[in-house]
């Protein structure tokens, strides 16, 4: 795939919850939980019943993790969790913007999946909210970013959204989620991790255990390709959520 073409479908990397190759899953370092007295993580997802809060759900109980869903909508998200055999979760009805420091104690990780489409400053502004409410909190806050910021080169000065060929009309969201994580990047009393899906995110793929977490670097796989589906992206937070070693940092995952 040529880089123009790449750069055609980079804006459905973009799409955020609404809506040498290593070896499998591999991460650039070692997968260790911190579950060392054989403990269910502790796991939060806030938009759980969205495309990709609901898939993130189902891997984190698949995973063996104490999860809490908070949502905006109970009954959709019990619906959700009754289809999908999803018994073990605990649902609680609150809008991001209403949760409270209180609310979010006690968990290892806090998953963001939120995504809008139309109100683009909510991007910023939910992350800034988060991190209010979680300054010195031990959780890392580990939120569903965009493909829009990943950099184009050694240097880190051109992010993918600033080549020429990028779609002018997708813009917008672009910079809207990285306003959210060069927010992060302020926080120093913030546990936070930001992941970039890859370019080509594809919703109804498969689920194919084939996957790499990347670094800050846009990568395509062995086929040129910067493409992945959302379940495998699903599988990506689990591994993130286990390493407790990758925090305060940008992440990606792409298809392999």
């Amino acid at each position: 795939m040529n880089r123009r073409n790449i750069l055609r479908i980079a804006f459905v990397g973009l799409i955020i919850s609404v809506l040498s190759s290593p070896a499998l899953g591999e991460s650039k370092q070692p997968l260790k939980t911190k579950n060392t007295e054989s403990k269910p993580l502790k796991v939060a997802i806030l938009a759980a019943s969205g495309k990709a809060g609901l898939l993130i759900t189902k891997e984190c109980v698949n995973a063996g993790f104490e999860v809490t869903a908070i949502v905006r909508n109970a009954q959709k998200m019990q619906d959700l969790a009754t289809k999908n055999k999803l018994d073990s979760i605990k649902i609680v009805q609150k809008d991001i913007f209403k949760l409270e420091s209180s609310d979010l104690q006690g968990y290892d990780a806090i998953v963001d999946a939120f995504g809008e489409w139309r109100n683009l400053e909510l991007y910023k502004t939910h992350i800034q909210h988060l991190s209010g409410i979680l300054q010195n909190n031990a959780a890392r806050l580990i939120v569903v970013g965009g493909a829009g910021s990943l950099y184009m080169d050694k240097s880190h000065t051109t992010r993918l959204m600033d080549s020429p060929d990028f779609p002018r009309e997708y813009l917008p969201v672009a910079k809207a989620t990285a306003e959210g994580l060069a927010y992060l990047r302020t926080q120093k009393s913030l546990n936070w991790v930001y992941v970039s899906p890859p370019a080509d995110f594809i919703y109804e793929g498969a689920r194919t255990k084939r996957y790499k977490i990347i670094g800050e670097e846009f990568e395509v796989n062995a086929k040129g390709e910067s493409k992945g589906s959302y379940a495998d992206f699903a599988l990506g937070i689990v591994d993130i959520i286990k390493d407790s070693k990758i925090n305060k940092m940008r992440v990606g995952i792409i298809g392999l």
